[in-house]
């Protein structure tokens, strides 16, 4: 059984620029007594995401923040996988969206290519996977998913990214469309902290 390290600190960076991804990180540690910092609150520069997986690109982002601040880090790197493109957008979700990171390209061009194709095959995960590290260097880090299909047009305005077009399995209605506290119960975002709730907060 691997040994974890447990978070003992009172300050916490959430290394993100995406505000999105920011309140809702805030919203899952609400419970606990942890004083929480962005990386835009720090005017950290956001490291060239270079790594060719979602866990690469965490580690990057959390050391990062964690070596520059000084101070232990959390970061988030996720994405949308589409079986029928071959698990695209995947670690490129972002960039999907071009330069000024539009989701609403993003999906558009999501739907475009799924039109194009002779496949009905609307399956799709949304991946997220969370890295917490110290500025020693250790990290701990933790992969979360859900199960889900692609719905067009986009529904809701809740939510942040591909939520609009994103119906997880069992469900009528889109990430966007359901309450947040609905949301944090069973995303892939909350199946990551929980893992590392239990590994290193529990």
């Amino acid at each position: 059984m691997t040994e974890h390290r447990r978070f003992s600190d009172s300050r916490l960076v959430v290394a993100s620029h995406n505000l999105g991804k920011v309140r809702e990180i805030g919203e899952l540690l609400a419970q606990f007594s942890i004083d929480v910092v962005s990386a835009g609150d720090l005017d950290l520069p956001e490291p060239e995401e270079t790594g060719l997986t979602f866990e690469a690109n965490a580690e990057l982002k959390a050391l990062a923040a964690a070596t520059t601040a000084n101070l232990p880090a959390l970061a988030d790197d996720s994405g949308l996988s589409v079986v029928a493109l071959n698990g695209d957008p995947g670690i490129y979700s972002a960039r999907w969206g071009g330069p000024g990171k539009d989701f609403n390209l993003a999906m558009k061009r999501a739907h475009e290519k799924l039109s194009s194709l002779d496949s009905t095959d609307r399956s799709a995960e949304f991946v997220c996977v969370l890295t917490l590290a110290w500025p020693d260097g250790h990290v701990e880090t933790f992969r979360g998913t859900v199960q889900g299909d692609i719905v067009w047009p986009p529904k809701g305005d809740r939510g942040f990214g591909y939520d609009p077009i994103f119906q997880a399995k069992g469900m009528q209605r889109t990430f966007a469309e359901i309450d947040p506290a609905e949301k944090h119960a069973m995303s892939h975002r909350a199946d990551a902290f929980n893992q590392l709730v239990d590994a290193c907060f529990g």
